[in-house]
């Protein structure tokens, strides 16, 4: 080799090292994701379907909403191959769930496909599979995962007044006549808790198309897509209408806030811990969305995960960035906080969400005891 060839090489070699030296490097990783598909949460009083159509009963995961969740796993391994353990090391990864069959069933699967066991791991030749902790709280008492939570009065009294604004007001005599039909054809009466009704019907008739069910004749096209239209509305009118910060701190900004407080804590304690997973509801991710201003209206898919990538940068410096995968069939795709770059600076993405994260929830929510369980670990 000529020697200037040589010290080309040379050179180039040295700026590799030098740019991997310098390199931004993922520190730790945060994941909520929704359970896989299911059975209804509820039918409706002339359903003709009721609750023997689903093999294990309403509410519950489905084969396929174990695979949704299955497969969930085996992205996040790709994803995650150089930053995780090849094998399950307890001290990497945290996993919480909300206290329901499905969201605790797809914690188990997903982990499943993320650690299937190695050779020292296999504690019976003939199962691909080894059990890994999944951690809950009972639902009374989760103020991290589950909302809207029931006992904030202050969340409630901000719901009545959502429901007096004018724009609420012409929504709901808009639908007046479709939804008195709906109470005929559904055997609901309509004067109380309407519009969580017509969620109910929705989502009904929702999960019987999905798994080939007959619908009844008055569930046409048109009638589905505006009960989807009334669904995303009453989602609205908790995420983006009428005093959506303050409504975010007693909501979504709680679990900002605790991913936020866990980074620090891994930080500050020198913890190996490399992962926390939340498994949760599309309502959980609404909320955070909510709280984050990226919400974008449409509804999260079953299996549906957001990601927080917190980075070490060149300069010591600390960054976040957010991915989103709302199709198993696609990659994630990031997701930008409103007033920042990505990855943001960690410094700026607190300064950024401050206005939504609770100084004190118990007063905020007006509430005479003290909450708990609020972050995790």
């Amino acid at each position: 080799m000529h020697p200037c060839q040589l010290l080309t090489l040379l050179w180039s070699l040295f700026l590799i090292q030098s740019q991997i030296a310098h390199a931004r490097t993922l520190r730790f990783v945060t994941v909520l994701f929704r359970h896989g598909d299911r059975a209804p949460i509820d039918t409706y009083p002339q359903d003709p379907h009721k609750e023997r159509s689903w093999p294990n009963g309403l509410q519950q995961l489905t084969q396929e909403g174990m695979q949704q969740q299955y497969e969930l796993g085996q992205y996040l391994r790709r994803r995650y191959s150089h930053f995780l353990s090849p094998s399950y090391q307890k001290q990497e990864i945290y996993v919480r769930s909300t206290d329901y069959d499905r969201t605790l069933m797809s914690a188990q699967v997903n982990l499943a496909g993320l650690y299937p066991p190695n050779s020292s791991q296999r504690w019976n030749p003939e199962i691909r599979w080894q059990p890994i902790p999944v951690h809950t709280v009972p639902v009374t008492q989760d103020r991290l995962l589950k909302f809207p939570i029931k006992d904030c009065p202050r969340y409630h009294e901000l719901m009545e007044e959502t429901v007096q604004l004018p724009e609420y007001q012409d929504k709901m005599k808009g639908w007046k006549d479709f939804i008195n039909q709906m109470a005929n054809h559904t055997g609901y009466s309509m004067e109380e808790g309407m519009l969580r009704k017509i969620w109910k019907v929705y989502d009904t008739l929702h999960c019987q198309k999905m798994h080939n069910l007959s619908l009844p004749e008055w569930a046409t096209p048109d009638t589905l897509r505006t009960l989807e239209e009334i669904s995303t509305f009453e989602i609205r009118s908790h995420v983006n209408l009428h005093k959506v910060n303050e409504k975010a701190r007693l909501t979504g900004g709680i679990l900002v806030d605790a991913v936020l407080r866990n980074f620090t804590e891994v930080l500050q304690r020198s913890l190996p811990l490399k992962m926390i997973m939340y498994s949760v509801h599309d309502t959980t991710i609404i909320a955070l969305h909510g709280a984050l201003k990226v919400y974008n209206e449409k509804h999260p898919s079953y299996a549906a995960c957001h990601i927080f990538e917190f980075y070490r940068e060149p300069d010591s410096t600390y960054s976040v960035a957010m991915f989103y995968r709302n199709d198993s069939r696609r990659e994630s795709y990031e997701l930008i906080l409103p007033g920042c770059i990505s990855p943001c600076p960690l410094s700026q993405f607190v300064k950024l969400t401050a206005p939504v994260i609770p100084k004190n929830w118990d007063e905020e929510c007006h509430r005479p005891e003290p909450a708990a369980n609020t972050a995790a670990p």
